[in-house]
């Protein structure tokens, strides 16, 4: 007999693994940042390679990272490499040069490449990017194709590192949704290491399907997940309990499909108040757990599906 996916799980302990963006402590120093991290007791911590959190094109990359491994394992922190640092390659230009570009699309290639090598040196779950806005002057069919060979491009490096990736769909860019990210992986062949980067938030804004649905459709293909509150049609990333998701569903069906990796807070404006946002962020979430409520939550899914 197969053991339960939370067979030996203390009472009320959560059965999701919590984890909190960096891009969210933008005035801490690295290491302040996760120790506040680790110490609010949080199980990982989603790293977006900037300026100034282990800019991966600054001298002594590999020291660097070798040191923050140590560091994580110290903390016991797992990790998630995130690549949506806004002014890293260019900084009059927010996101640019993205896969799309007319010129600078080598530039983000190299960038993606050193963020797959970061993350086989620290072991991360998976190195998560997304597509890019289209510029007004591009054709549709061009940008699509430059998208393509540029996933390729970087695939091809997290197959030969032994890295997963996870492709953000994002509001607002070629790739929005997770039908477009459907077409995407199946233009590239459906390469193993093509997962699915899901932003809980993104799926109430945009998506046609209810948000636990929109987790269900993901299924296997999920690698990493962001979290955070949002309202229909505005993209904005906002705390729990301020925009229109009901979370308890929500992480539900992440039980539900099996996801054991991090569900980390993304809240990349909200670094005035780091400590306190992600204090907050972890106990709403705790309180939502599907561990906190088990046997209510058992009954409320009998009465869902004999309804």
């Amino acid at each position: 007999m197969t053991a339960p996916r939370d067979a030996g799980r203390a009472p009320d302990e959560p059965l999701l693994r919590y984890g909190f963006g960096t891009n969210g402590f933008a005035n801490h120093r690295l290491e302040d940042a996760l120790t506040v991290i680790a110490e609010l007791g949080y199980d990982g911590v989603a790293l977006t390679l900037d300026h100034h959190h282990l800019d991966p094109f600054a001298p002594g990359l590999a020291a660097r990272t070798a040191a923050l491994a140590r560091w994580l394992d110290r903390l016991g922190l797992g990790v998630i490499i995130e690549t949506g640092a806004r002014y890293l390659l260019d900084p009059w230009h927010k996101h640019e040069p993205t896969l799309l570009a007319s010129e600078g699309r080598e530039l983000r290639v190299e960038f993606l490449r050193r963020a797959v090598a970061v993350g086989a040196d620290l072991g991360a779950q998976a190195v998560s990017f997304w597509a890019g806005v289209r510029p007004p002057e591009l054709d549709p069919r061009t940008a699509w194709d430059r998208l393509v060979a540029g996933c390729a491009e970087v695939v091809d490096t997290a197959a030969r590192a032994g890295v997963t990736l996870g492709f953000e769909p994002e509001p607002g860019m070629l790739v929005e949704s997770l039908d477009g990210y459907g077409r995407l992986a199946a233009a590239l062949g459906d390469p193993a290491p093509f997962g699915l980067t899901l932003d809980i938030g993104h799926c109430r804004c945009l998506e046609p399907y209810p948000v636990p649905e929109c987790v269900r459709r993901a299924g296997g293909r999920l690698v990493n997940v962001q979290i955070d509150d949002m309202r229909r049609g505005t993209h904005e990333h906002l705390e729990f309990g301020t925009g229109e998701i009901d979370f308890p569903p929500v992480l539900d069906a992440l039980d539900e499909v099996g996801y054991r990796g991090l569900v980390a807070v993304e809240l990349p404006r909200h670094s005035h108040d780091a400590p306190g946002t992600a204090r907050r962020s972890l106990d709403f979430l705790r309180s939502c757990d599907p561990a906190a409520h088990p046997a209510a939550r058992r009954t409320a899914r009998r009465e869902e599906e004999t309804a």
